[in-house]
């Protein structure tokens, strides 16, 4: 899927971003299989049929969809534990996803990182990180790496707005602005970490000013937005690829579940919730294709029983497939290697 979001997009910096049909279409069909998925993930876990952690993300899709449509194809991701969108926008398999949750040995982790800790090397996704803030100096390391190659690629970093409490966040911020390092850190602020509003944790509640502790380009984005999401990381990113260094995005957005599959999220009101609903990202492209009558009601329908038949495949594919051996468990933990000072 990212490779074609990738590839259907056509914007000019000099005016106000144009979106083509195609760019639009794949949007839609991009972030909706974000959202079924999801919605299965829920009701599977329901199930019991996952288990452990499970965080979904619906209805931020916008943040990871019009990120991917602005970026090229080398640049790295990296994120927290809210992690299963990132890698579908990307283009890694839904099934193997699926499987992973299932913690199967057919996931994109071989069963051993479950939710939370969904990799896959070959999209340029670099995790799924459990530890609040801890990917946030491994996003300024990934974008040190590149800076260091000499290419021309970067890093986008997303957090929660709960991790910019974290120290590790200043001193990332600190060093990638000192370095100019190629990385966009991008703060999904849905409101809440975990169950605690963000008016409640600080007296700054406007996320993006702390970058301007940094004197770091900082600024708000409307992520509900998926137009709006494209045009800011297609700025940034041209910052970052001209060696400008790095910029800070504060993401607005919104969760409409809990913070995770055992949270009741009682601390919100339903008026709320509806209220963000009314600005679905989702809905708000679906709105663009009739429109613009870039799609028909047949269309959207095409394509809404083509994504609901995918997700039953990514199920089928998680049920059948079998768990690891207890062997497993054994690999992957050491880095193979000739080390002589070791005696058997």
């Amino acid at each position: 899927m990212a490779s074609t979001i990738k590839e259907k997009t056509k914007s000019k910096s000099s005016a106000k971003t144009k979106f083509s049909k195609e760019t639009y279409l794949t949007w839609f069909e991009s972030m909706l299989l974000m959202r079924r998925f999801e919605e299965k993930a829920g009701q599977l876990y329901g199930q019991q049929k996952i288990k452990g952690f499970c965080h979904l993300y619906i209805g931020q899709e916008a943040c990871v969809s019009g990120a991917v449509s602005a970026l090229k194809e080398g640049d790295k991701y990296i994120t927290a534990y809210r992690d299963h969108a990132h890698p579908i926008a990307l283009g890694s398999d839904p099934k193997k996803i699926m499987a992973e949750l299932f913690a199967k040995e057919t996931g994109i982790s071989k069963g051993k990182g479950g939710s939370m800790h969904i990799f896959d090397k070959e999209h340029h996704f670099y995790g799924g990180h459990g530890i609040v803030g801890g990917q946030v100096p491994l996003g300024a390391g990934i974008a040190f790496a590149e800076k260091y190659s000499k290419t021309d690629n970067l890093c986008i970093c997303y957090m929660g707005d709960g991790a910019v409490r974290q120290g590790a966040f200043h001193e990332a911020l600190n060093l990638a602005m000192t370095w100019k390092l190629p990385v966009i850190f991008v703060i999904e602020n849905n409101g809440y970490a975990m169950g605690t509003s963000v008016k409640r944790t600080s007296n700054v509640t406007d996320l993006y000013t702390l970058g301007e502790s940094y004197d770091m380009p900082s600024e708000p984005v409307d992520a509900m937005s998926v137009e709006a999401v494209h045009e800011s990381v297609e700025k940034a990113a041209d910052r970052a690829r001209k060696g400008d260094g790095p910029t800070l995005l504060e993401f607005r957005t919104y969760r409409y579940k809990g913070h995770s599959m055992s949270d009741p999220a009682k601390y919100r009101t339903k008026d709320e919730v509806e209220s963000y609903k009314q600005k679905d990202p989702i809905e708000q492209v679906k709105q663009t294709l009739l429109d613009k009558k870039y799609a028909s009601e047949d269309d959207i329908a095409e394509i809404e029983s083509r994504v609901k038949d995918q997700v039953a495949e990514c199920v089928k594919f998680a049920e059948e497939s079998d768990f690891p051996s207890a062997e497993e468990a054994f690999k992957d933990v050491y880095a193979q290697g000739d080390y002589p000072y070791i005696k058997d």
